[in-house]
Formats: C-alpha cells, sequence, structure tokens
C-alpha cells in the first residue's frame, strides 16, 4: 500500500517589490531558508505597461554563477538575452532553464508582441542548486516550448501534468539537469485525485498559483502557499477541492555547504569574492541589449 508524506512546513508566498515588479515569495522564508536543492521561488503576475519601451520592462542585465535560475511561463511571455549569444523568446507553457554555470549576463524582458498577446506575464522563477563539482561549468541555456513538453493526463481526464525536467509514470521531461529533480505544472478539474509518486529520497513541494487542495491525511491547502514535505512516504495524494493550477518541485537534497550574496550562490566565502571579482573583471561577458 503506498505510504503518503507528511508535511513538513507551510508558507505563506508573500508579496514582495522586486526592482519595482511585484512578486510573491514563498521561500526562502523564516520558515524555511531552502528546500535543497531549490533555492528560492518568486511568483509574479505583471500587467505590462504600454506608454514605457520593451527595453524598460522587465529584469535588465544582471549576473549569476553557481546555480540554475528557471522560468515557466503560465502567461505572455519571456524574452531571454545573455551573455554567451542565446537571444530567444518562449510564450506561455514554456520554461527558459539556464545553468549559470562559471557566469553568465542575461536579461528577462517582455517580448516585443506582449500586448498583442494579452499584455500580461505569469511565471514562476525558480532557483534551482548545482553540486559543487558543477559550479564552474560552462554556462548552458535551455529553451522548452509549450508543444515540447510532454504531458500526462490521468485516466479520468481530470489532472493534466506538464514534465519538464525528471520524470512520472515513465514519460520524462527534456530538460537536463546537473541533479536528480523534478519538475512539473499541474492543472487539475474540481474533483480530480492524483497520486504523485515521489523518489523517497527526495526533498519535495507543492506551490498552489490557483484553487483549493486537499492533501490526503493532512489537510486543505490554499492558493498562494507552499507545503514542504518529510521524507516519510511514496508519494502525495491530491484532491482538487476547486480547479486548481500548481506547481510540483522534487529534488535529492546536495547536503552541501552554502554561501549566497546575491546572484552568485556558492560554497564558501571565498568562492563568493572570487566571483564579485570575476564579474568587476568582465570574466562573465558582456551582454549589450539591441
Amino acid at each position: 500500500m503506498l505510504k503518503n508524506r507528511t508535511i513538513k512546513s507551510i508558507l505563506y508566498a508573500t508579496p514582495m517589490d522586486m526592482g519595482g515588479l511585484p512578486i510573491r515569495q514563498p521561500f526562502p522564508s523564516h520558515k524555511a531558508e531552502q528546500i535543497d536543492p531549490f533555492l528560492l521561488l518568486h511568483h509574479a503576475v505583471v500587467k505590462v505597461p504600454s506608454h514605457k519601451p520593451i527595453l524598460q520592462l522587465g529584469v535588465g542585465p544582471h549576473p549569476h554563477r553557481g546555480f540554475s535560475p528557471v522560468s515557466f511561463i503560465f502567461k505572455g511571455g519571456v524574452h531571454h538575452r545573455d551573455s554567451r549569444g542565446n537571444n530567444n523568446t518562449v510564450y506561455a507553457g514554456g520554461t527558459q532553464w539556464m545553468n549559470a554555470g562559471m557566469g553568465m549576463i542575461h536579461s528577462e524582458r517582455p517580448p516585443a508582441d506582449i500586448h498583442e498577446i494579452g499584455g500580461e506575464q505569469e511565471l514562476i522563477q525558480l532557483w534551482v542548486n548545482t553540486p559543487a563539482k558543477h559550479k564552474m561549468d560552462q554556462p548552458s541555456y535551455q529553451p522548452l516550448t509549450a508543444d515540447e513538453t510532454p504531458e500526462l493526463i490521468s485516466s479520468d481526464g481530470l489532472t493534466q501534468i506538464k514534465i519538464i525536467a525528471g520524470e512520472l509514470e515513465g514519460v520524462k521531461g527534456p530538460i537536463h539537469t546537473l541533479s536528480d529533480v523534478n519538475t512539473f505544472t499541474v492543472k487539475m478539474k474540481k474533483g480530480a485525485n492524483y497520486f504523485f509518486s515521489i523518489p523517497s529520497s527526495h526533498n519535495a513541494f507543492i506551490y498552489l498559483m490557483d484553487g483549493k487542495l486537499a492533501i490526503e491525511n493532512e489537510g486543505e491547502l490554499d492558493a498562494k502557499y507552499v507545503a514542504s514535505f518529510h521524507l516519510d512516504g511514496d508519494g502525495i495524494r491530491i484532491e482538487a477541492m476547486e480547479d486548481a493550477h500548481l506547481f510540483i518541485g522534487t529534488g535529492e537534497p546536495l547536503n552541501e555547504p552554502l554561501v549566497s550574496h546575491g546572484p552568485f550562490v556558492m560554497n564558501t566565502q571565498t568562492e563568493i569574492m572570487e566571483a564579485i571579482r570575476d564579474y568587476q573583471l568582465g570574466k562573465m561577458g558582456v551582454l549589450i541589449e539591441e
């Protein structure tokens, strides 16, 4: 008989301002610094102003080193540019998975046609930590469109699961990751009931964007909350009390020292100082937006 995991903590996605952009951040928080290997989750819903040039909107050029900043796009689109020459737009239902590696500068703007497709962006940005042995790898960028994303639909048709990275019920996501992680976006109709199998060694969390869920034996989860789970079961059985839209992340914990400073995530303070120095010396490249 399959055993359900128990909830470790419930985290509210606190509204915040990030450089003028309204976001919600359930973690890190005072209740959970990270859900190893996941470092940070931001959920943004943005009405894109029409009176400003596109190159003044979104997030301008900034560096990263030592982890993967990943954007899961639900409305609108994101135009990614970086100092390695990548220049690409991914629209709703797609994903942009960047491994910053030894260092890269990137920007994330609304696409030029954002007002033709509704004028709104909704996305989750998730920071996935990189194992120490890969932190200084060459950077990489993996775009994934909605059409390229494998889909799993429950036998009753009430649960739709998009598998971006990792595997669920034999369906594999196309994204290559540097540690063992699963990332799924899920839509459930009211009354849907589904058991998500999770590797026994993985940390796991659910972030509910919209709707209301019941987690078997554990109670209800409201929208804009994260539930993280103990390592004590085979998976999580979820029932949708209302139509629901959620994100699920699971991953093998790295259990490594963590030192972060702004956009850099390394294992020692010395490595952080080196990252700052290398950025200032231009070793992470240059990004000129056009």
